[in-house]
């Protein structure tokens, strides 16, 4: 069972978070909710001045984070990431994977290498994260896995072919997760984000159209803070009740 706050041990707790980026993104939302249960944060994404941001604002009101700069796809450098955690001794609670973007694509004007880039961001990234930690997770028998889908991981729209082929492979492949390691004490769980997140990707997107669509939608999109309690809530889940996917979309959202 995982209580309502870290187990005691004389192990640091910590928490790390890939696919970080601007500090008005899930992945920074997510990482300020961890770090106000006293959890130490790994940050980590792709910009070394992203996660420094987001880092130095978590230390900024007391909280304890670093900021790494890794490729989630780079199976070399997110073990490193994870045998650094081991020689520590720290005690791994949680693994966020929140990696990948949505770029549209005309699908008879898309290149096979598009398709493998976005195949690799979206889900070889999920592959080689699960992994490294899952190895972790098995020896504490106990951890909580998460994994951030999207609209595209249920249905796919015109000129996300490429996006959608990653996001349901994501979603098959985290939830056969699920069932594999709950024996082991090992929470694994799908999120699927099913609508335009209030974040500086979509309201700085096409300088600044992004925002107007979301507003005009009249949804006003899912809240970034909102979105990292749920994930908090599934961390804080005991084995007597697991849930292993859970679909967000504001009030307002068709479905």
């Amino acid at each position: 069972m995982k209580p309502s706050e870290p187990q005691i041990t004389t192990q640091t707790q910590v928490v790390v978070v890939f696919g970080v980026g601007a500090e008005q993104g899930i992945g920074a939302a997510v990482c300020r909710r961890f770090a106000q249960a006293q959890y130490k944060l790994y940050v980590v994404g792709r910009s070394v001045k992203k996660v420094q941001r987001v880092a130095n604002t978590i230390n900024h009101h007391g909280g304890r984070a670093v900021a790494h700069v890794v490729d989630a796809e780079d199976s070399v450098q997110v073990q490193a990431l994870f045998d650094q955690i081991s020689q520590q001794q720290e005690y791994l609670a949680a693994v966020i994977h929140n990696v990948g973007g949505n770029i549209p694509s005309i699908f008879l004007q898309t290149r096979s290498d598009f398709f493998n880039q976005m195949w690799r961001s979206t889900f070889l990234s999920a592959f080689v994260v699960a992994q490294s930690s899952l190895k972790i997770f098995q020896k504490q028998q106990s951890g909580t896995l998460l994994f951030t889908g999207a609209s595209a991981s249920m249905r796919a729209k015109p000129f996300f072919a490429a996006f959608s082929m990653g996001k349901f492979a994501l979603r098959n492949y985290a939830l056969n997760l699920a069932q594999y390691y709950r024996s082991a004490q090992i929470h694994v769980a799908h999120i699927v984000i099913d609508g335009m997140v209030d974040g500086d990707r979509v309201n700085r997107a096409l300088w600044g159209l992004g925002r107007i669509a979301r507003l005009t939608r009249g949804t006003g999109g899912l809240n970034i803070d909102a979105i990292a309690e749920s994930y908090w809530m599934l961390h804080q889940q005991t084995a007597e009740l697991w849930t292993h996917e859970l679909d967000l979309r504001p009030y307002q959202e068709k479905f």
